[in-house]
C-alpha cells in the first residue's frame, strides 16, 4: 500500500484552528446577537481578534504581520464566521483590501500601508463595484484625473463597501483613459480615510451581516498623490480580478462557517426538542436532513481547502477553483442554514435562536465577490480553455 499524505489540513492548520476557536467561543459569539440587533461594527471581536493578530492574519511576515497562508486564513474565517459573520468580515476584508497591494504594490506602498494593517492600527477595504457596474465591473464610471504635477483627482463614487467608514484605507479603481480600451483603462488606488474630497453615503439598511457597514465611498475632487498608484496604470482591473480569484476563496470559507454554526445549533436542538415522547433526533426524517446537511458541509469543505491551496500556489487553476468553491460553498451555506430552521420549527423563525441570524447572513455570500451566475460564467470560460484539467 503507498504512502501518501492525508487530504487533510496540517498539524499546523489544526493549531490555528485551536487558537482561533476559544477566542470566538468566549468573546465573538456571545456578542454576535446583540451585533446584529443594534448594527454595530463588532468592536469587541476586532479587540479580540487584534490581541492575537488574526485581524489580518495574511499579512506578510516582511510587513510585521503573522505571515499565515491561505488556508490558515481560511480557517481563521471560518472559525469566526461559525460564531458571528458580521466579525468574520474583519479579517476576510482586510485580506480583499491588501491583497491588490500584496500583488502588485511597489515596495513603498507596501510599507507605507501594509504594517499598520498588520499591527491592528488600521483596517483596509476595496472599492470596485458601482450602482450601475457590479457585475460589469469595466463598465465603471469612478474617474481619476492626472494633474499636471503627476497626482490624480478622483470623481464619483463606490457602492456595496464592506466595512466602509471604519476601515482607514480602500483600494479603489477608477478610469485613468475615458477613452482607452475597456477593460484596461483602470488604475488603481489606495485612498485615505481622511482625505480631503472623500465621504461616505448613509449605511444600507440589510437583510444579514448587519454588524459589517456597508455604505458608497463618494468622491468629489478627492486629490491623491501619484506614489498611492497600484501596479501599473492601466492594469486595475486585471488587478482587481486577480485580487478576487483569490478572495472568492475566504467568501467560501466565510461561507462553510456560517453553515457548520447552524448544523452545530441544529444537532444541539434535535437532541433536546421531545415530541411523540421522544428526541426527534430519533426520527428518520429528520436524520436524513442532517445527513444531508452534514455531508454538503464536508464536501464545500474540501472544495474550499483545496482552493486555498492553489491560492497560496498561485496555481493556474486558481480562477475556476477559486469561483467554484464561492459558489459551492454559498449555496451549500443557504441551504444548511435553511435546513436548520426547518428542524427548529416556529422556534427557528424568531430571534430567540441564532439560527434565523445565520440563514440572512448565509444569503450574501451568494451574492458579493460576484454573484453565483458571473461565478458560474467564469467556472464555464475556464472550462471551455481547459481548464483546470
Amino acid at each position: 500500500m503507498s504512502d501518501f499524505d492525508l487530504y487533510t489540513p496540517s498539524d499546523f492548520h489544526e493549531t490555528v484552528r485551536e487558537a482561533i476557536r476559544p477566542l470566538v467561543r468566549d468573546k465573538i459569539a456571545p456578542a454576535a446577537a446583540e451585533v446584529d440587533a443594534t448594527g454595530e461594527f463588532p468592536q469587541v471581536a476586532y479587540d479580540a481578534l487584534r490581541e492575537t493578530m488574526f485581524h489580518a492574519p495574511h499579512i506578510p511576515e516582511d510587513y510585521e504581520g503573522l505571515g499565515a497562508d491561505a488556508l490558515a486564513t481560511c480557517i481563521v474565517i471560518e472559525e469566526v464566521a461559525r460564531g458571528c459573520a458580521s466579525s468574520s468580515l474583519i479579517p476576510a476584508v482586510n485580506k480583499l483590501g491588501t491583497m491588490p497591494l500584496i500583488l502588485a504594490g511597489s515596495e513603498e506602498v507596501k510599507q507605507k500601508y501594509l504594517p499598520p494593517v498588520a499591527a491592528g492600527e488600521a483596517m483596509f477595504s476595496y472599492g470596485l463595484s458601482e450602482a450601475g457596474a457590479g457585475s460589469d465591473t469595466a463598465g465603471m464610471r469612478c474617474t481619476a484625473t492626472e494633474q499636471s504635477d503627476g497626482s490624480f483627482v478622483l470623481n464619483g463614487q463606490k457602492s456595496w463597501i464592506t466595512n466602509a467608514g471604519v476601515s482607514e484605507y480602500y483600494t479603489v479603481m477608477a478610469v485613468t483613459e475615458p477613452d482607452g480600451p475597456r477593460g484596461r483603462n483602470v488604475t488603481a488606488f489606495v485612498v485615505e480615510k481622511d482625505d480631503e474630497g472623500f465621504s461616505f453615503g448613509e449605511p444600507e439598511s440589510k437583510l444579514g451581516i448587519k454588524g459589517s457597514p456597508t455604505r458608497e465611498l463618494l468622491f468629489e475632487n478627492c486629490v491623491i498623490p501619484a506614489d498611492r498608484m497600484v501596479g501599473e496604470r492601466g492594469q486595475g482591473l486585471k488587478i482587481a480580478l486577480q485580487t478576487l480569484d483569490h478572495t472568492r476563496v475566504t467568501i467560501g470559507a466565510q461561507a462553510l462557517g456560517i453553515a457548520q454554526g447552524a448544523l452545530d445549533a441544529a444537532l444541539a436542538y434535535v437532541k433536546e426538542r421531545e415530541q411523540f415522547g421522544q428526541p426527534i433526533a430519533d426520527f428518520q426524517g429528520v436524520q436524513f436532513m442532517l445527513a444531508d446537511m452534514g455531508m454538503k458541509l464536508e464536501a464545500a469543505r474540501q472544495l474550499v481547502y483545496n482552493a486555498a491551496a492553489k491560492s497560496e500556489r498561485n496555481d493556474p487553476g486558481l480562477t475556476y477553483f477559486g469561483a467554484a468553491a464561492k459558489c459551492f460553498a454559498s449555496d451549500v451555506a443557504m441551504e444548511v442554514t435553511t435546513d436548520a430552521v426547518q428542524l427548529f420549527g416556529g422556534y427557528g423563525y424568531t430571534k430567540d435562536f441564532p439560527v434565523e441570524r445565520m440563514m440572512r447572513d448565509a444569503k450574501i455570500t451568494q451574492i458579493y465577490e460576484g454573484t453565483n451566475q458571473v461565478q458560474r460564467m467564469v467556472m464555464a470560460r475556464q472550462l471551455l480553455k481547459g481548464l483546470p484539467g
